[in-house]
């Protein structure tokens, strides 16, 4: 099962480990971390879910779809290009070990 590691602002972690196919936003909010809200339950409508993703881990994500492309543009915290939304980004094997910076703000 794939650990994924949320860093608060603060510099404290959490790091979680979930199942294949569960999204970033339900990882953190099943395992209460902080700063990560899922306020839409995952359907891409309300960015706060919002994470920026480490550099080394850009190239083993999938593109980002259209949806999330315009949520992005909604997110309270400064989008960068590292931002991506937690409730599309899927566990899996290859996401072993990911590490997602999250922002201060999401509402």
């Amino acid at each position: 099962m794939p650990s994924i590691t949320f860093t608060q602002p603060s510099g404290v972690t959490d790091v979680v480990t979930v199942q294949d196919g569960t999204s970033l936003m339900r990882a953190a909010v099943t395992n209460g971390v902080d700063g990560i809200v899922g306020e839409c339950g995952g359907q891409a409508m309300c960015a706060t879910c919002h994470v920026y993703v480490r550099p080394e881990f850009a190239d083993v994500l999938p593109e980002v779809g259209d949806d999330e492309e315009e949520m992005l543009d909604c997110t309270t915290a400064e989008r960068t290009d590292r931002s991506r939304l937690g409730c599309q980004i899927l566990a899996s094997a290859d996401l072993d070990g990911l590490v997602v910076d999250v922002p201060a703000d999401q509402v």
